[in-house]
């Protein structure tokens, strides 16, 4: 079973919003390790927290940071991919899999739906959530049951138009269904302290919306 939220050492932040949700703060304040997406650094500076390592371009992070943490700065410069995507690269190098994003969100609308969009490429190298301002993002991969409470609200976004879905103690039940738009599976609801989706291949997303 998928819990709510599950409790992952290895945080990374990235540039959109910085959370102010207790849910995600608290999660950023017990962290074994941080790895802060470039620019995100000032933020974190600005809240007092020290990363342990700051990686990408590294071209918007300011000068007088970049300087004190000189010691964790890691360049990547790869303009295929984003500093996400960095991060989570090098997570999953030193074998830190199993990662909350933080921070995922917010800022440009662009940046949140590509960011939220790889993390069904990311589920193929580890264990990952994205926690936001209201919920946390999980991709699934094969049929799951997800811990919950009865009014939960609950949404799934299919990456493939051709999976099949099933889902069930859902308000709104989906039989044998294909979602060919992203919204066709929104604002549903759950109707007691765990719910199940069933599908036949590919990957979803799975947004559940904090107690």
């Amino acid at each position: 079973m998928i819990p709510i939220i599950q409790a992952f050492e290895t945080i990374i932040i990235a540039n959109g919003e910085f959370p102010n949700h207790k849910i995600p703060q608290h999660h950023l304040r017990n962290a074994k390790t941080i790895i802060c997406c470039d620019g995100a650094a000032n933020t974190l500076f600005e809240h007092k927290i020290i990363p342990n390592y700051v990686i990408g371009d590294l071209d918007s992070i300011k000068p007088a940071l970049k300087e004190q943490y000189k010691e964790k700065l890691l360049h990547v410069y790869d303009q295929e991919t984003n500093d996400l995507t960095k991060a989570v690269n090098f997570c999953v190098e030193n074998k830190w899999n199993k990662i909350s994003i933080l921070g995922g969100c917010g800022k440009r609308e662009d940046h949140s739906l590509a960011n939220i969009s790889l993390l069904g490429e990311y589920s193929e190298k580890c264990e990952i959530q994205m926690l936001t301002e209201y919920g946390v993002f999980v991709p699934i991969k094969r049929s799951s049951k997800f811990e919950s409470f009865k009014g939960q609200q609950v949404s799934i976004f299919s990456l493939n138009p051709n999976i099949e879905i099933t889902t069930k103690l859902l308000k709104y039940p989906i039989q044998n269904r294909k979602l060919n738009s992203w919204w066709e599976g929104t604002l549903n609801e759950a109707l007691k302290e765990v719910f199940e989706i069933e599908i036949n291949e590919g990957k979803l997303l799975v947004f559940r919306k904090y107690p």
